[in-house]
Formats: C-alpha cells, sequence, structure tokens
C-alpha cells in the first residue's frame, strides 16, 4: 500500500496544470518532437489542460484586441523629401491560427510587435511612399494612409493577424512645412486684400448713392425756391405797378378815351 502511494505521489508529480480562460488560445507541445514535415507538434487546448513538465508545455497568447503605439521613423518619397511616420497599430490574433503563429515564431507577442510586425509597418510605409512626390503626399494624406493600410492587412492576415484599426500621424520635412505655412499665409493675405477691395468698392457706391441722393435733393430745393421765387416775384410786380400808378394819380379821370369808348385803364381794378 505504501508502495502504491509513493508511486501516485511520483506520477501526480510528473503532472503539471494549466487553465486555459476564454480571452486566450492555449498552444500545448512537444518540446523535443516534430512531425515528418519537420513541425513543432502542437495542439490547441482551452479550459483545464494536463501535461508532463518534462516533455511537454503549454504556451498562450491573448486573442483580444491589442493596441501598440510605435516609435516614430522616417520614410523617403520619390523625390526624395524624408517624412516621419507615427503609427498605431490595434490587431487581434486569429484564433484558429495561434498555433501556426507560435510555430513558427516561437516568441512573445511582444518580442514580434517589435520585430516582424513592425518590419511590416515599415515596409508598407516605405513602399507606397516612394509611389508619392511630397506634394502629392500631403495632397492626398488618406489615400495614402489607405493603401499603407491594405498592405499591410494583406501582409499580417496571411501570418494570422487581422488588423483593427492602424492610425498615423504624418509629419513633413520642416523645409515643406515652411512652404506651405508661406503658401496658406500667402491665400490668407491674398483674401484679405480682395475682401478689403470689395470693401472699398462698396463704400464707394455708397458714397457716390449718397452723393447723388443729396445732390437731387439741393436741385429740387432749388427748383422749389426759384419756383417760389418767380411766383412771388409776378405779384410784387403786379402790385407795384398799381401802387405807383395810385400813388401818381391826381384823382382825375382821364380825358383820353380808347377807340372804343373806354377808359384807357379800367380804375376799378385798381382796388380789386
Amino acid at each position: 500500500m505504501k508502495r502504491i502511494f509513493i508511486a501516485a505521489l511520483a506520477a501526480l508529480s510528473l503532472v503539471s496544470c494549466s487553465i486555459v480562460d476564454s480571452s486566450e488560445v492555449g498552444i500545448k507541445f512537444k518540446k523535443f518532437s516534430l512531425t515528418d514535415q519537420g513541425q513543432l507538434k502542437a495542439v490547441p487546448v482551452t479550459g483545464w489542460t494536463f501535461y508532463n513538465p518534462f516533455t511537454t508545455s503549454v504556451y498562450t497568447y491573448p486573442v483580444f484586441v491589442q493596441r501598440v503605439d510605435y516609435p516614430a521613423f522616417s520614410v523617403t518619397t520619390k523625390d526624395a523629401a524624408v517624412f516621419s511616420m507615427d503609427p498605431v497599430l490595434a490587431y487581434q490574433i486569429q484564433r484558429d491560427k495561434a498555433v501556426d503563429i507560435f510555430a513558427k515564431y516561437r516568441k512573445s507577442l511582444h518580442v514580434i510587435e517589435g520585430g516582424y510586425m513592425r518590419t511590416c509597418i515599415y515596409d508598407a510605409y516605405r513602399i507606397v511612399a516612394n509611389t508619392y512626390t511630397s506634394d502629392e503626399l500631403m495632397a492626398n494624406r488618406g489615400e495614402f494612409e489607405d493603401k499603407v493600410r491594405e498592405m499591410l492587412s494583406n501582409n499580417l492576415g496571411k501570418e494570422g493577424f487581422n488588423v483593427e484599426e492602424f492610425t498615423s500621424q504624418i509629419v513633413p520635412p520642416a523645409s515643406l512645412s515652411a512652404a506651405i505655412e508661406a503658401k496658406n499665409q500667402a491665400i490668407q493675405n491674398a483674401l484679405k486684400a480682395s475682401n478689403q477691395v470689395a470693401e472699398a468698392e462698396a463704400n464707394a457706391k455708397i458714397a457716390i448713392a449718397k452723393a447723388k441722393g443729396e445732390a437731387e435733393a439741393m436741385r429740387i430745393k432749388a427748383d422749389a425756391e426759384a419756383y417760389y421765387n418767380k411766383t412771388i416775384s409776378a405779384s410784387l410786380s403786379d402790385l407795384i405797378v398799381k401802387e405807383d400808378f395810385i400813388e401818381k394819380w391826381d384823382g382825375k379821370l382821364p380825358t383820353v378815351q380808347g377807340g372804343n369808348g373806354s377808359m384807357l385803364m379800367d380804375m376799378s381794378k385798381l382796388f380789386k
């Protein structure tokens, strides 16, 4: 009985247990054995997994989305302008490809991110940037990033990595930034000058319209005053003639009559 108990303890000492939860994929592999094709003998596992730690091991990869903020690096356009790229990658392992990924790289995701994945990102940027001039790249940044992501998705997808998000900050060379700034400033200055010209023209039109209005008002006023003066003058002239006649009349009726027997002046009209 004692021997059986000791044997059981010995057997238990040769067994290890790993727990692989639903957020991971486990890879159980033989340490010292290969398939007939020279590949690692490995199978995916989940949940409670028992194995001999001397001949077998279990490795896990997370299958939820991983996010990596890479350090900036430089690429060159086809006209030799140097741009700085600062990419951020969000990716996820394809669960059914986890065994193949481990069999090929035998590395942690952190190591794969800094090695293989970073090389893929750099190559995608380098290849696509070399199809653009600096001006074309600045004018088509969205298109440029779409092409980089498409190439990256194809390359990483073949290896078992799905690209979920991919963004980057594109920084042009200082000389190009200065030229762009100068161009934008010139456009703003031209727009400001155009607005000032339009404002001056509008003000001139307002002044002309105002002057015309004032001149017309003055003309109307002058016409009114002229008409008034003419009317008053005519009225005063008639009164002056009558007053002068009355002042010079001696009270005697004229002795000269008109051809029709009437007096030369109708005296009754003098007093109307």
